[in-house]
């Protein structure tokens, strides 16, 4: 017991000090976003304030990850990946989606590409030495892509802006769509202030064809040790001409899915997160009923889930969250769609999917 507290101790320190120093290398200087209704002085806020968990909490959570984490969090066997190739992609009809990982989704609307939330590093993480490593290698590589229309990015976590991928995107992207404060970390990273679009909840563009409109979402940001909220974090809604796409980014459940299902559904189809969940936290990732929830308050005619089968983030098995959602949405009829990581899915009538992890159950 006292060597697991020590190595705890020592990770604790590690993690903290690689922060620090990160933070302190790499912090932006943010632009003047004070005329936004979600910043006061100069932090962004959700609509309805966060539980706080508290110092001890946080420890007893930080202990059960270090010293007293479940079995089956991690696959072992390899995670079945559909490979593709540039000439897959091009050849593909539109209203197309393929899974890349995490939150990580490609599209192909209105004849465009369209890209979520790009990580493509081996780790979540500030650093490449540890870190949350990714169960499965990406289906296809950035220089395989072909030209992305847009990068369209949720929030500045590790497991969803991957900084290394955002700069090799730089020279094959039109576009970054990104909430206020996440591009000033893209301009500060070195991507051209041209290519960058910021936007506050309910503000849209329109990238040739295909809208876009920043939604709420209900989560908090940052990078490092003193840039907490500093950024704000959204959900988006992705109007084509053909198809219709809820995208939630991380967050947990709100009111707010009501009035987006209200504003801009239905939805063909909605990319739900669905994993990384904890009583614990659960105001900012939803458990799977409230996953569920959301689809049907956004009133989507098919879901995917996400953030899931990529990282070991949470204390569940990683298996559990592709569970739960399977049978919670075959007792209320709704239509879901688990597509093998790289396997083409068509927007408008998603195929259910195999159950492909119930071979990976770690």
């Amino acid at each position: 017991m006292k060597r697991r507290l020590l190595v705890a101790l020592l990770t604790l320190l590690v993690i903290a000090m690689t922060l620090l120093t990160v933070c302190q290398a790499t912090a932006p200087s943010f632009a003047d976003h004070s005329g936004s209704p979600q910043q006061v002085e100069g932090r962004f806020r959700n609509a309805a304030p966060r539980q706080a968990m508290g110092w001890r909490k946080t420890l007893s959570v930080f202990w059960k990850f270090m010293v007293n984490k479940p079995a089956g969090t991690r696959p072992d066997t390899p995670v079945p990946v559909q490979a593709l190739t540039r000439a897959d992609l091009l050849a593909a009809p539109d209203s197309s989606l393929w899974r890349l990982g995490h939150s990580t989704l490609l599209l192909k609307l209105d004849g465009e590409f369209w890209l979520t939330d790009p990580v493509f590093a081996e780790r979540a993480s500030p650093v490449q030495f540890m870190g949350p490593k990714r169960f499965h290698a990406p289906p296809i590589s950035i220089e395989e892509l072909p030209p992305i229309k847009a990068v369209i990015l949720s929030h500045d976590h590790y497991d969803h802006l991957d900084k290394a991928a955002v700069l090799a995107l730089a020279g094959k992207t039109g576009l970054f769509l990104a909430p206020l404060g996440v591009g000033d970390r893209l301009i500060h990273w070195g991507v051209d202030k041209a290519q960058v679009r910021q936007l506050d909840w309910w503000q849209e563009i329109r990238v040739g064809q295909t809208r876009f409109i920043a939604a709420p979402a209900q989560h908090f940001s940052g990078r490092g040790l003193n840039d907490g909220n500093r950024t704000l974090w959204a959900s988006w809604v992705m109007l084509g001409r053909e198809s219709r796409v809820f995208f939630t980014g991380d967050t947990g459940y709100f009111s707010g899915f009501k009035a987006i299902g209200e504003r801009f559904g239905p939805f063909d189809l909605t990319l739900v997160e669905t994993g990384a969940y904890n009583e614990d936290w659960a105001d900012i990732h939803m458990m799977p009923e409230q996953s569920l929830q959301a689809h049907i308050d956004l009133r989507g005619r098919h879901m995917l889930p996400i953030h899931n089968g990529t990282f070991d983030l949470s204390l569940h098995g990683w298996t559990e969250p592709f569970e739960r959602i399977s049978k919670l949405a075959a007792d209320r009829g709704v239509a879901l769609s688990t597509p093998q990581i790289g396997q083409r899915i068509d927007i408008q009538a998603p195929a259910a999917g195999p159950a492909w992890w119930r071979s990976n159950r770690g």
